[in-house]
């Protein structure tokens, strides 16, 4: 773990940066797979699985029979818990349902904005060591409110040619309605182009290594959006005297498991704190199952002492982390100086793993420095807003000749003509 104590500004920049990845070999493989799945589809994608999931498939979209099986092996304590974070996650992105409002800028003049789902939306749900079954309520719920048409999941199947079970049983329970065996770039590419069997989409969500993160960019070539740039998860915490070291390492560790490219960041203001932090980490971390990819990504990651309060955030706000975590007495006095944070979790009983999954909020959040210009995934990330206006004859009156002296002004006398011959 890499220490500091009071590291001086100019030296933050460094500290800030994320694990680099060999960004050339990965495009290079992302450009093959794209052309090999827009020129073979489905066969593509059959020869991919067993290349790189070692599964033999014969088709690849899930059958009926395979949900309904697959509800039969998840345990009643866990439906029922993915029925609480449901209702959770549904009240609060329902809650992001605006009315519309129709606003008269000009007397007669009406403008007002409507929302329109996106028609057809895929998925993609990571299903390797940690099979994310809760981003499929992340991201089917908000666009099933949305009123999407079409949403199709992708997710790699196992050596067997199954998919994770608890994955197929909330899909189904979300409306997903086709749900693919195909992992890794060649599904977000299967979701460009389409093939004989995955219809093309127009906007892509979810997370995934750094090959998927890589296609989702490349994908964008070809005229479909993502939710956001990504990269590997991250947390940053911040705490006083009055945060609790145990509580602190956990919310580390939680970031930290999930591959070895993640990374952590731990700023106190109090030395004690950060002493009893890091030995907790140290305590902790050799208990976990995946303490392998969590001490990796130990070594990414930083331990800081600062002066203060302000201080911290300064450094956090240049952070931009996706989650951030204020184990602080009287955090209300500081939510006004956060500026570029993907979700944030305040006090001390507020884990992230919350946030991750039933309190409600959204889990797809900017990473990488992207919290400084794009939101978490949203009601709104799935709908397009299109503008209304309605002039009355009286309004054109109105504002006629503001709109033919600035036409006039950029030298556009067909934008001019346009209000001059109604004006006639």
């Amino acid at each position: 773990m890499n220490i500091y104590k009071n590291p001086k500004t100019e030296t933050w920049f460094e500290l800030v940066k994320r694990p680099l990845f060999k960004n050339n070999e990965i495009s290079e493989t992302i450009k093959e797979i794209f052309t090999e799945v827009q020129k073979n589809g489905d066969q593509a994608l059959i020869n991919y699985a067993e290349k790189f999931d070692s599964a033999k498939i014969n088709q690849l979209q899930t059958t009926i029979e395979e949900i309904d099986i697959a509800e039969n092996l998840i345990s009643e304590d866990l439906k029922k818990a993915i029925q609480v974070a449901k209702e959770n996650i549904t009240k609060f992105h329902a809650s992001q349902i605006v009315e519309i409002e129709k606003i008269e800028t000009t007397k007669g003049v009406i403008c007002w904005r409507e929302s329109r789902a996106i028609e057809k939306v895929g998925i993609y749900i990571p299903g390797g060591t940690a099979p994310l079954f809760s981003t499929v309520l992340m991201l089917a719920i908000p666009a099933q409110l949305a009123g999407c048409n079409e949403v199709i999941l992708c997710t790699p199947p196992d050596k067997n040619g199954n998919i994770n079970p608890a994955i197929l049983y909330t899909a189904k329970l979300c409306g997903v309605s086709k749900i693919f065996k195909v992992g890794g770039a060649q599904a977000v590419a299967a979701m460009t182009f389409g093939t004989e069997t995955i219809p093309n989409v127009y906007k892509i969500f979810g997370p995934g290594n750094q090959f998927v993160v890589a296609a989702k960019d490349f994908a964008q070539n070809f005229g479909v959006a993502i939710d956001m740039p990504a990269g590997p998860s991250e947390v940053l915490i911040i705490a006083d005297q009055n945060a609790n070291p145990e509580f602190c390492a956990a919310d580390l560790l939680s970031q930290a498991e999930h591959g070895s490219d993640s990374q952590v960041i731990f700023i106190s203001t109090d030395f004690n704190i950060l002493n009893k932090t890091i030995q907790e980490v140290e305590k902790q971390v050799n208990e976990l199952p995946r303490n392998i990819f969590a001490n990796k990504s130990l070594e990414n990651s930083h331990f800081i002492f600062l002066e203060s309060m302000d201080e911290a955030l300064k450094f956090s706000n240049l952070y931009a982390p996706e989650h951030l975590i204020l184990a602080i007495e009287n955090f209300e006095n500081y939510i006004e100086k956060i500026q570029n944070a993907g979700s944030v979790f305040l006090g001390n009983y507020s884990c992230e793993s919350a946030g991750d999954y039933a309190s409600g909020t959204n889990h797809t959040l900017p990473t990488n420095g992207f919290a400084k210009n794009y939101s978490g995934v949203s009601l709104d990330s799935f709908v397009k807003k299109i503008t209304f206006q309605n002039l009355s004859k009286e309004g054109l009156q109105n504002l006629g000749t503001t709109i033919e002296l600035m036409a006039e002004a950029e030298g556009l006398f067909a934008h001019k003509n346009a209000v001059s011959i109604r004006l006639k």
